[in-house]
């Protein structure tokens, strides 16, 4: 069975999701749809009658053999924390901008269908960074992307003390500090100069947030390690996120990153890689010369 989820919708995209569901219906294949996406798209997206909608994927995950995520690569995110220790399947249907995680166009719906019903597709299984805190903080305490610490709007700079096992690593002043999994290494992370790490690589990347001191650059550790970080500033809090989830914090909160048990199953086509999206996505080695 194929589990539908998706965050948002509009008209623009009414007509690609109506073609989909109809080749699901075509081809008899067994879907649910999640009920919010199905509450957004039930007055302009006819759907089979008997089809069945959860609320909560505990309901559907034993029958579940891969999820459609609907949207771009922030939709991706939101299904891993569904999905959860489950590590059911999850194909990215693009209807975004980038898409980099969402490697299916709305213009391969037949073949992604085609694919699930075959089984003929691919599985990259990503790590994910794990948060712990000496208070409560995220209900879902994982991330496939980074976890930052940053400083509020109209706040000054922040000074985090960065610790390896234990051992002082660097303290940043900086406006925040990314530690990103090899997924997010191509997000928020590349964007603050860090590298493209390779998603199998087992690392992760400490980029800073302008950092005030100029010599300090973006650091690769093994995720093999335990990463705890001590915030503070002239500010009352900050903000620390995982993905696209944020919570306040002050100086209080104890902060340490390590990867998680378990992982992401992200789907893929078989004409498809991780090169070809840095080509694709990132324009990789496009030159007026070639």
């Amino acid at each position: 069975m194929i589990a539908v989820y998706g965050k948002t919708f509009n008209l623009n995209i009414a007509a690609p999701i109506r073609e989909m569901f109809e080749y699901l219906d075509k081809k008899k294949m067994k879907y649910t749809v999640e009920k919010g996406f199905f509450e957004l798209i039930k007055s302009d997206i006819k759907i089979n009658s008997s089809v069945a909608v959860f609320d909560d994927f505990d309901q559907v995950k034993k029958e579940t053999e891969v999820v459609f995520s609907i949207g771009g690569d922030g939709t991706i995110l939101d299904s891993v924390v569904m999905v959860k220790e489950s590590e059911i399947p999850i194909f990215g249907i693009n209807f975004g901008r980038l898409g980099f995680l969402a490697s299916v166009g709305k213009d391969q719906i037949h073949a992604a269908v085609d694919a699930v019903e075959k089984g003929q597709y691919l599985i990259d299984k990503r790590s994910l960074i794990e948060l712990q805190c000496n208070k409560p903080l995220f209900k879902d305490n994982f991330a496939l992307n980074d976890m930052t610490i940053q400083r509020r709007d109209q706040s000054s700079m922040i000074t985090v003390n960065a610790y390896q096992n234990g051992e002082l690593l660097n303290t940043y002043w900086a406006d925040g500090l990314i530690v990103s999994t090899p997924t997010g290494s191509t997000g928020y992370s590349l964007s603050c100069g860090g590298p493209i790490i390779y998603p199998t690589s087992g690392n992760f990347v400490i980029t800073p947030v302008a950092p005030h001191n100029l010599s300090v650059r973006p650091m690769v550790v093994s995720d093999e390690v335990v990463l705890s970080f001590e915030v503070t500033g002239r500010g009352d809090s900050f903000l620390c996120t995982l993905d696209s989830r944020f919570r306040s914090i002050d100086s209080s909160y104890q902060l340490a990153v390590k990867k998680a048990a378990f992982g992401a199953n992200i789907v893929r086509l078989t004409d498809q890689n991780f090169i070809t999206a840095l080509r694709t996505k990132l324009n990789w080695g496009t030159d007026q010369r070639n």
